[in-house]
C-alpha cells in the first residue's frame, strides 16, 4: 500500500497564511508520503484549470509523488437541470483528473432531500434510484481514460455503509466504487469496524481520519464540535489521538486485500503541519 495525504488537510494554512498546493507537495515529500490528492482546484488568476492541473502534475513528478485522487463536489439529485446535466458537468472534472494523472476521482452523490428535490423522492432509496443512471454515465465516460470514479461516505445523507453499498449496487458498473473514509462512519453513528466489513469489497481509495467524541447527553462544548446524525458530538483531531480505532481499521483494510493508497485527511484544530506529520507517522507505524 502507498501512504498519502489529502491537500484538503492544509486548507487552514492556504486560507490564512498564503500556503500553496506547491508548498503542500513539498511538505508531503519531506514527511515521507508516496502520494498526494487534490480537491476541487482553486485556480490562480490568469491561469486555466487545465494549465494549473498540468503544473501540479509536473511538480508532483519532480517530487516523486503520485497523484492518488481528484475530488470534486456534486449533487446528482438537486441539480435544477437534472441528474444528466450534473453528469455532463462532472465529466469535465474527469478530464481534469486525466490531466493530473490521477487514477481515481471522487464526486459526491447528493447532499440530501431539499425543497427543489424532484417530486416523489422521499427517502435515500428513492434518491439512489434517481441518481444511479447519471453516476453510471460519469463512470462510463471515465473508464476508457483509466480513471476509477467513486463516491465517499460523507455528507450525512450518503454516509452509512449500507447506503453506500446500495448506491454501488444500483450504479452496477465495474469502474465505480467507493472512497472509504474510516472516520466518517462516526458521523452517522456507525461503528467503524462494522462498517468496513460492508464497504471494503467496493473500496477504490481510503481516507484515514480521526475524531474526538462527546455524548449528546451533554451540551456541545463550542462551535468547533459538530453534531452526528443521532446527536452526539465530534471534533477532528490528529490520527491516533481520537476514538477511531485506527490500528484495527488499518489492519482490517490490509487483511481485506486492499493494495491502493491510504490518504491522511486532517480536520482538527491542532497546528496543521505538525498534525499532518504526526498522522503520517501513525499511518506508517
Amino acid at each position: 500500500m502507498k501512504i498519502g495525504v489529502s491537500a484538503y488537510s492544509f486548507s487552514r494554512l492556504m486560507n490564512s497564511k498564503g500556503f500553496t498546493l506547491f508548498d503542500a507537495i513539498k511538505y508531503a515529500k519531506e514527511i515521507g508520503c508516496d502520494a498526494i490528492e487534490f480537491t476541487e482546484l482553486q485556480v490562480p488568476p490568469g491561469k486555466t484549470i487545465q494549465d494549473f492541473a498540468g503544473e501540479l502534475r509536473a511538480a508532483c513528478t519532480e517530487a516523486g509523488l503520485s497523484i492518488s485522487c481528484y475530488a470534486v463536489s456534486a449533487d446528482f439529485l438537486n441539480n435544477p437541470k437534472g441528474g444528466q446535466a450534473e453528469a455532463e458537468r462532472i465529466k469535465g472534472a474527469v478530464d481534469i483528473a486525466r490531466i493530473l494523472g490521477a487514477a481515481c476521482m471522487r464526486h459526491d452523490a447528493s447532499w440530501g432531500i431539499k425543497d427543489e428535490t424532484p417530486a416523489g423522492c422521499r427517502t435515500y432509496r428513492d434518491a439512489v434510484r434517481l441518481i444511479a443512471p447519471a453516476i453510471r454515465a460519469v463512470t462510463e465516460y471515465a473508464a476508457p481514460l483509466g480513471i476509477r470514479t467513486t463516491c465517499e461516505n460523507h455528507g450525512f445523507f450518503f454516509q452509512d455503509s449500507s447506503r453506500m453499498e446500495e448506491l454501488v449496487l444500483a450504479v452496477a458498473h465495474p469502474n465505480f466504487g467507493l472512497l472509504v473514509d474510516i472516520g466518517n462512519f462516526l458521523c452517522a453513528d456507525e461503528p467503524v469496524l462494522h462498517a468496513l466489513t460492508t464497504v471494503m469489497p467496493y473500496a477504490v481509495h481510503i481516507h484515514a481520519k480521526d475524531f474526538l467524541w462527546k455524548s449528546g447527553t451533554g451540551k456541545r462544548p463550542d462551535d468547533s464540535w459538530f453534531s452526528t446524525r443521532g446527536g452526539d458530538f465530534l471534533r477532528g483531531t490528529i490520527l491516533g489521538h481520537g476514538v477511531v480505532p485506527a490500528a484495527q481499521a488499518l489492519s482490517f483494510i490490509r487483511n481485506s486485500g486492499y493494495n491502493g493508497t491510504i490518504s491522511l485527511e486532517f480536520e482538527g484544530l491542532e497546528e496543521p503541519l505538525d498534525a499532518i506529520r504526526r498522522g503520517i507517522a501513525v499511518l506508517k507505524a
